[in-house]
């Protein structure tokens, strides 16, 4: 077990890659705060299911990234379980699609909003955690898009690129803490969020210039946050590891 006895915060976790990091943590031994804007019956039969199977803990958290207040709640609901939080996976987002032209500058705040600044500041707060423990690994999840751009994507790509640079900037601020920070840029991956938002026509065109000539599965993408997630990947910060198939 990669994570045997760690701590993991986990957001965006009920559906997707982060439903799947919830899973491929779980099975390797972490115990997990997962972090989620609407928790139904299912998601707590889900997760009831995965502490039986593996014998962690699970804790479900209301985060909405996009009320301050609810994000600074979520932070102190999650220091006052557990003080020593050794992971925290950034996972969480909404897409938007639109010609540079067609997004409104309501659209482009709230893209930022959420997929950046609220995702800074839950950051700042589990950090905290991590410095006095000196030691700990956060991963953002960026996009393959952060860094070839697509069309109609100008403020979700422009946010997901200001990821990867304050993960850049991040790391070397808290390198001497023993703290990671790395970045995951996974190309087209099976999830809800791509097929109501991609079309069917990219989809096809994009595979058939993909290496692997696929679309990636959330557990491949799973796979990458655990290894860089555990101390396999200990010699490991400032990074943007992209899990695209060969885009």
């Amino acid at each position: 077990m990669l994570l045997k006895n760690k701590n993991a915060v986990v957001t965006g976790c009920n559906r997707g890659i982060g439903k799947e990091i919830l899973e491929t943590f779980s099975s390797n031994g972490a115990n997990i705060f997962a972090c989620v804007r609407n928790s139904d019956n299912n998601f707590i039969n889900f997760t009831k299911e995965l502490e039986k199977k593996f014998n962690n803990k699970i804790f479900i958290v209301d985060l909405d990234l996009s009320d301050t207040e609810n994000i600074k709640n979520a932070a102190n609901e999650i220091l006052s379980k557990e003080k020593s939080i050794d992971i925290l996976i950034n996972n969480a987002g909404i897409i938007h699609t639109a010609l540079f032209q067609m997004t409104s500058e309501v659209k482009l705040k709230e893209i930022f909003d959420i997929n950046f600044f609220s995702q800074t500041v839950f950051t700042q707060y589990i950090l905290k955690s991590m410095i006095r423990k000196r030691t700990g690994s956060i991963l953002y999840i960026s996009s393959s898009s952060a860094i070839d751009s697509n069309k109609g994507r100008s403020a979700y790509s422009s946010a997901k690129a200001a990821l990867i640079t304050q993960a850049k900037t991040l790391s070397k601020e808290v390198g001497p803490y023993n703290i990671r920070i790395n970045v995951i840029a996974p190309g087209l991956t099976d999830t809800d969020m791509m097929n109501q938002n991609t079309d069917k026509k990219i989809i096809e065109q994009v595979t058939s210039e993909i290496s692997l000539k696929r679309i990636g599965l959330p557990n491949e993408i799973a796979k990458a946050a655990l290894f860089l997630s555990s101390d396999y990947s200990s010699y490991i910060t400032g990074q943007v590891l992209r899990v695209d198939g060969g885009m």
